[in-house]
């Protein structure tokens, strides 16, 4: 991700205003081959979400600065798969999610993860 004095940066995989960082839908895909993970969808969830954290990693941040996620499924009855490796991510300051089911993932993907983060310190609303 490429930083720059700008209100708007564009990246190819996110986009920052302000203090607020769009991360684009990463897949299960190894960055070094390009190619997607094999081990099922547990394997594609925990890659995405890998590559996700190195996104924030080269924003200062991490997971616990992902406010919203959206998680796009090639079947519904992953969820619960996938839930239980996004966990092993987000431990705490959970983000809200969506998750939906859609027709097809690029690649023949099994899931996508998209998000949205803030930089720097967050405050809770209690």
């Amino acid at each position: 991700v490429e930083f720059r004095k700008r209100s708007i940066v564009f990246a190819p995989q996110a986009v920052v205003v302000d203090r607020t960082m769009y991360v684009s839908g990463q897949l299960g895909m190894d960055p070094a081959s390009g190619q997607l993970v094999e081990g099922g969808v547990q394997a594609q969830t925990r890659q995405a979400l890998v590559n996700m954290g190195e996104i924030l990693k080269e924003a200062g941040c991490g997971y616990d600065n992902v406010v919203k996620t959206t998680v796009l499924l090639a079947d519904m009855n992953d969820f619960v798969s996938v839930n239980d490796v996004y966990k092993t991510f987000f431990t705490s300051n959970f983000p809200a999610r969506a998750a939906y089911q859609v027709a097809a993932l690029p690649r023949g993907g099994l899931v996508e993860i998209e998000g949205v983060a803030v930089l720097g310190p967050l405050t809770d609303a209690s």
